[in-house]
């Protein structure tokens, strides 16, 4: 083991599969400089891993880049190559990188980029070295260039070659779509080419993943741990491989990501520079099950204790809404009796558009998050299950149509989520805590029901 460190155990496939790490951002490259340290402790943890990686897979951004001389690029791709990464064997562990904004923002260091790696030359014209494909049995890998120069840099990428390649390669079990640049802002740090993908290239880049199926995008830029899931499609954003410099102290760290892939679904665990185990993820979620429905008004929490990561909370959201409304009108308020506080979760839907909406207050004094959900047309039915999973951070209050529906984060921009909610001793349905009049569901035919995953 690396630096004789205790090996840290890692999630096997259950049967045939694929084990992986992915990490991102290092902006390394220069002897002696703030990320050659923090990017060396995270690979010291990547190093304890047992059993190892079969593969690595990196979004982006290795080296500090961002320089007008070519020759200031090819030595930190020299450092990073033969100095930070020369523990890696790459014949036996293959090392899957990205384009990234500190690696390939105009064409000269697209020339240095391509020079630095022996990637496949397999991407759409002119991107070749750049943007490329890989199978690994029943896996295909998907890699993007999401600031190609040809189309406009940062925040553009094409789609008909991604929709052409998962085309051919519709025989593959499992497919990952790596980029560098996220679709879905990541703990509210929006921003069209410079943070997400433009709005143009976007949704049709988010529809070919959807049409064929993939099922994670992968992708960093923004210095966190983030998992978001869209019509089905996961979003798993890392990017601490080593800028620690400008994380949210308290909320990011530095970490790399350790999966493993199989035919029932995919298992992450994120570990940080220590070797510690900060969060999981389990995908795709259990079935709700063994279905409890909750009498409208005051009821005793059917949940209680801290939200964990083990735990995801589904709850059965049915009514009809109002033929006009405009006021808040509570689905379901969580509160201990006698509090004066703010709930610490209430869902309901508010205004005249009658939007589902979740509000999660769990720090007293403290601004409330909101995350945002469908407008529902008036005197309409609606069917919905919510799916509370503290795991999944910010992401992690997931909404579908009915029981079946494809998954969909609600769309919030705080950086944390149910994870730091302790459910309360009672819940409220159809009004708020405070009896009758406060803020009721103005509708009719409103159930609730909950189960446990």
């Amino acid at each position: 083991m690396a630096d004789g460190f205790a090996a840290i155990p890692a999630l096997v496939p259950r049967g045939p599969g694929h084990q992986f790490v992915l990490y991102g951002d290092a902006c390394s490259g220069v002897p002696g400089a703030p990320h050659e340290r923090t990017f060396a402790a995270v690979n010291a943890v990547l190093r304890r891993l047992d059993p190892g990686p079969e593969f690595i897979l990196f979004p982006g951004d290795e080296i500090i880049g961002l320089s007008a001389d070519p020759d200031v690029l090819r030595a930190q791709w020299r450092h990073f190559h033969d100095v930070e990464m020369a523990w890696l064997d790459r014949a036996r562990t293959p090392f899957y990188p990205c384009t990234a904004n500190h690696t390939a923002y105009d064409a000269a260091s697209e020339a240095v980029f391509r020079a630095a790696y022996d990637l496949p030359r397999n991407g759409p014209p002119g991107q070749e070295g750049l943007a490329y494909w890989v199978r690994r049995g029943d896996l295909l890998l998907i890699v993007t260039h999401t600031l190609w120069s040809g189309l406009g840099g940062e925040g553009h990428v094409e789609t008909e070659w991604l929709d052409t390649t998962l085309k051919a390669h519709a025989d593959a079990r499992h497919t990952l779509v790596m980029g560098h640049h996220p679709v879905y802002p990541v703990n509210g740090f929006a921003g069209a080419y410079q943070r997400t993908i433009g709005p143009e290239h976007a949704k049709r880049f988010w529809d070919v993943l959807v049409a064929h199926g993939v099922l994670a995008y992968l992708c960093s830029h923004i210095l966190a741990y983030d998992v978001q899931v869209h019509r089905g499609v996961l979003q798993i954003t890392t990017a601490g491989a080593g800028t620690a410099h400008r994380m949210p102290e308290g909320i990011e760290y530095l970490h790399l990501v350790q999966a493993a892939l199989d035919g029932e679904g995919l298992r992450c665990q994120v570990i940080d520079d220590t070797g510690r185990v900060r969060e999981r993820l389990s995908w795709p979620l259990a079935e709700p099950r063994d279905w409890r429905l909750l009498p409208l008004g005051a009821v005793e929490a059917p949940v209680s204790g801290p939200a964990d990561d083990e735990r995801v909370v589904f709850l059965r959201l049915r009514g009809r809404t109002a033929a006009q409304a405009g006021a808040a009108q509570t689905v379901l308020s969580l509160q201990d009796p006698g509090e004066a506080v703010l709930a610490p979760l209430w869902i309901g839907l508010a205004g005249p558009e009658q939007r589902l909406i979740a509000v999660l207050g769990p720090q007293a004094g403290r601004s409330p998050g909101t995350w945002i959900g469908p407008a529902l047309a008036p005197d309409t039915s609606f069917d919905f299950t919510l799916a509370l999973h503290a795991g999944l951070g910010p992401g992690g209050l997931l909404l579908r149509e009915g029981e079946d529906g494809p998954w969909s984060s609600l769309q919030g921009a705080a950086a944390w989520g149910l994870e730091r909610l302790v459910w309360p001793a009672a819940w409220s349905l159809g009004h708020g805590q405070h009896g009758p009049d406060d803020r009721p569901f103005s509708g009719a035919e409103l159930s609730v029901a909950v189960a446990k995953g």
